[in-house]
């Protein structure tokens, strides 16, 4: 049986969010241990890396890179990554958690609107609804609190998703030519580097924690970062941009869903309800593209040359 473009690609990009959606998860336990932020940052990019380049000298997968591609990979993690991950944090700092989270998924709509004019993907009035179908049922998932917002908090918030968006964008044009190991493994290099040099702004990077920590950074590294990020690439192989970042909504149900599995958190009904609606958005973008069969194949032909 040979599975479509379109369904291998969605899988990768559900398997993606799911790695995503426990790194929260880990981060507990390892806050919990005595990790710092940044520690935890630098290690994480770090460990990847390595993990990346092994993979690739297993697979002997050559390394080179042209200046652009070169450029390119330090912009997606040295810059971009780094500056969406300080704005959200930051903009913790002034709104509440949840109200920055779901701000942050707010990126389908900027991936949709840069998609339409860099790479000319058309905007459809199923894909805008499927949009908004996936940020009301974000919006009951999450569990809004409007109490003390600023606008800074707001701003903020609204930069990580822009710059997580340009990620996205450029990201897609960059495994276009290259493997998602290589992808990934400098995109882990150099975010390690960026992570580095903020971890000596904050004191330096902290190895004195407790030994539980090791266990919650080894699952943001294997399950959030290298699986995480290498399928989210594979995906955008398979699958345009636009709705890889629609699909890629399904990380916080995931992150819900553990939270109450583990800490005891209990569901509402419309938790449970904003679950689903996150699902059927996505179910809508995969029923959308899957009627476009010209474009899958056009897909599946560039990546088979």
């Amino acid at each position: 049986m040979v599975v479509k473009p379109l369904y291998l690609g969605v899988l990768y990009i559900l398997a993606s969010a799911a790695g995503f959606g426990v790194m929260s998860i880990f981060a507990v336990y390892a806050y919990g241990a005595g990790v710092s932020v940044s520690t935890l940052l630098f290690l994480r990019f770090l460990f990847a890396a390595g993990l990346f380049f092994g993979l690739l000298a297993l697979r002997k997968e050559s390394l080179r890179l042209n200046r652009r591609q070169v450029l390119a990979l330090f912009c997606l993690g040295g810059v971009l990554y780094t500056l969406q991950s300080l704005s959200f944090f930051s903009a913790v700092q002034h709104i509440p958690s949840s109200m920055a989270a779901l701000l942050l998924y707010t990126f389908p709509v900027f991936v949709a609107v840069l998609s339409y004019f860099v790479d000319k993907e058309p905007l459809t009035r199923k894909t805008v609804f499927a949009m908004l179908l996936s940020l009301v049922g974000l919006g009951l998932v999450l569990g809004l609190s409007f109490g003390g917002v600023k606008m800074l908090g707001v701003l903020l918030a609204l930069a990580a998703a822009l710059f997580y968006s340009v990620y996205i964008i450029v990201g897609n044009r960059i495994v276009k030519g290259l493997s998602p190991y290589v992808t990934s493994g400098y995109i882990s290099l150099f975010a390690a580097v960026s992570t580095f040099l903020i971890a000596q702004k904050d004191g330096g990077v902290d190895l004195a924690f407790a030994p539980t920590g090791w266990w919650a950074l080894g699952g943001i590294v294997v399950f959030s970062t290298v699986m995480a990020i290498s399928f989210f690439f594979r995906g955008l192989q398979l699958i345009s941009s636009t709705k890889a970042s629609v699909l890629s909504t399904f990380e916080p149900v995931v992150t819900f869903f553990f939270s109450a599995l583990l800490f005891g958190e209990a569901f509402s009904m419309l938790q449970l309800l904003g679950g689903g609606a996150v699902l059927a958005g996505a179910a809508l973008i995969v029923a959308g593209n899957d009627a476009k069969s010209s474009q899958v194949q056009q897909v599946q032909e560039g990546v088979n040359t």
